[in-house]
């Protein structure tokens, strides 16, 4: 059975962008050649989840070649219907049925690059395998937090913790079966 996996950066305090979307913060931690295990991970994976509101940010400043590249399907999960685009679907059923779905399925693993809604949803039919989660050396006060209250406690098991010279930690969790 194929397994999802959110690999996904926060600050210290816990929050994934800071207010309007906003996820320049990143920008601390950016360093010429180190993607922090970006590309090995994303060789693991053939399938993306997004929510809108994360697409439509990367899509304005990175473009769209960074989530459709050819290589894997997109699902942006989204509540307001849109064409297809390339391997980009905009899915807007139910987004538990489309994992149940997903993972039955054929094929390589299946990523989770947020938003926090999204994120939330899985969480609460507990529908994500892996935790790789890079803590990026900021207290930002304020913005959209990676956990919501009202979700199920879930026991994870440790895999591993790297550490990198621009003080970016990250962490890497299974779940407990």
């Amino acid at each position: 059975m194929r397994k999802i996996s959110l690999f996904i950066a926060i600050s210290l305090d816990g929050y994934i962008a800071k207010p309007n979307d906003d996820l320049s913060f990143l920008k601390l931690v950016e360093k010429e050649g180190e993607d922090y295990g970006y590309t090995e991970f994303t060789d693991t994976i053939d399938t993306l989840i997004i929510g809108r509101r994360t697409y439509d940010y990367v899509l304005k400043e990175i473009g769209p070649s960074h989530y459709d590249n050819g290589q894997r399907d997109v699902y942006v999960i989204t509540r307001t219907e849109r064409p297809q685009v390339g391997r980009t679907i905009f899915y807007t059923e139910n987004i538990t049925k489309l994992i149940k779905q997903l993972k039955s399925g054929k094929g390589k693993n299946i990523y989770c690059d947020g938003g926090a809604e999204v994120i939330n949803e899985l969480l609460k039919n507990d529908l994500i395998d892996e935790f790789i989660i890079s803590v990026v050396p900021v207290l930002l006060g304020s913005g959209t937090r990676l956990f919501k209250d009202g979700r199920p406690e879930q026991l994870l098991e440790f895999v591993t913790a790297k550490t990198f010279d621009t003080g970016l930690v990250q962490l890497h969790y299974k779940r407990k079966k």
